[in-house]
């Protein structure tokens, strides 16, 4: 490492997904026909009204600073939101916006993490939260969740992994990667562990519109006697294909508000006005195309769940939120490529499958769970159905020792 980096660079690496991408745009450049299947990008076009609030922003001059939280009309339309889909009911010291969720969610992390301190994190989780915390000085505690528990954080395990120390909890449902969705019952069990403890949750709802078995429940509203020390994160990349317009909000105590508003005014200082004119119009247009695009992302689902089922070494359940399919990998562990290379565990078989198939996708350890493939099926149905051939043939020239196959439920 360059002794005039900061020790802190020392604790972080760059986020998996982007260098999936970096990769993949490398063997692009080298004129390779390559299948992103490792970003969490929605291939859908930004909605239409949207799209066109935005050019109005333009056309009519609003492209000049605002307040660092968004403006008064932005937030107003926020607390509307709030209220309407989740009922929730914030003011407008209690909101703010920023150049995307994950800005929030650092921000809300230095503002109030320091050395020593501790953020449960359940594992599966999005690859970001960890690093984060390291940032501040302070340790993410990792919580493994299991399959069999439909990768949520139970009470027990909750409750065995607080200490004094804890100073946040992380949910995120919909979840990424595995698209676990908390019921409301669940999320109320969970309260009744933090009741007697000063922790914070950082609630990160981005997901919450790409439900496709059962339904949301916002922790705010699940565990009203939390109330006062959940943030609500959420934005409008996901749920309105929005992801180049880096617009994220969150709803929450005004004390954490403010600060994040100070160190927001150091930093970025107020996200894009035109994107912020955009998000008004997002977030009050309505969300009737999003069952649409539902349609289109079950079909998909169901498509990549049939390749599995018939690629042996490969085994995945259907994921109730998001768009993505948490693939197990394991039973590919000491499979012996053309090339002769042994694949010892999930990076190598994505690895493999990388140069193989020129398909990317992440793997499960870079969401603390080893064993495992994120598999991001929002993309055109003929290239969805192009990777997964393309895997299935690259899995079928693997050598297994005799026996080694594992027996697809």
């Amino acid at each position: 490492m360059n002794a005039r980096l900061a020790p802190r660079m020392n604790v972080i690496g760059a986020s998996p997904t982007a260098e999936i991408s970096n990769k993949l745009r490398e063997l692009a450049a080298r004129g390779a026909d390559v299948i992103n299947l490792g970003e969490g990008e929605l291939d859908f076009p930004t909605p239409p009204h949207v799209c066109a609030a935005g050019i109005k922003a333009i056309e009519t001059g609003e492209t000049k600073y605002t307040a660092v939280s968004g403006t008064a009309a932005l937030k107003a339309a926020i607390a509307r939101k709030f209220e309407r889909e989740n009922r929730l009911s914030y003011g407008p010291g209690q909101i703010i916006a920023g150049s995307g969720a994950k800005q929030l969610i650092f921000n809300a992390f230095l503002a109030t993490l320091s050395e020593g301190d501790e953020v449960l994190v359940p594992a599966p989780y999005w690859v970001s939260y960890p690093d984060m915390v390291r940032l501040t000085g302070a340790a993410p505690v990792i919580v493994p969740t299991t399959a069999a528990e439909g990768w949520k954080l139970t009470p027990a395990a909750l409750r065995k992994a607080l200490t004094p120390r804890v100073k946040w909890l992380v949910l995120n449902s919909p979840n990424n990667p595995t698209g676990a969705v908390y019921t409301r019952a669940e999320l109320v069990a969970l309260a009744e562990v933090l009741a007697g403890h000063d922790t914070l949750v950082m609630a990160d709802d981005i997901y919450e519109h790409i439900v496709h078995d059962g339904s949301f429940a916002a922790p705010a509203a699940a565990m009203p006697g939390l109330f006062d020390r959940i943030l609500t994160v959420n934005g409008v990349s996901k749920g309105y294909s929005m992801t180049g317009w880096r617009l994220g909000y969150a709803g929450g105590p005004e004390w954490l508000i403010r600060a994040m508003d100070v160190l927001q005014s150091q930093s970025t200082s107020n996200p894009s006005t035109i994107s912020q004119a955009a998000a008004i119009a997002a977030l009050d247009g309505g969300t009737g195309f999003v069952d649409d695009w539902k349609r289109v992302l079950l079909a998909r689902r169901a498509r990549v769940l049939r390749a599995i089922d018939g690629i042996e070494g490969l085994t995945a359940l259907p994921t109730p939120g998001a768009f993505y399919v948490f693939a197990d990998c394991s039973g590919l562990f000491g499979a012996r490529s053309p090339e002769g290379k042994v694949l010892e565990n999930d990076l190598d078989v994505a690895g493999y499958i990388l140069e193989a198939a020129h398909v990317g996708m992440v793997h499960g350890s870079a969401f603390g769970t080893p064993g495992h493939l994120r598999i991001a099926y929002a993309i055109d149905d003929s290239r969805l159905d192009q990777a997964m051939t393309r895997i299935a043939t690259a899995v079928r020239a693997l050598k297994l020792p005799m026996n080694a196959w594992p027996v697809n439920a």
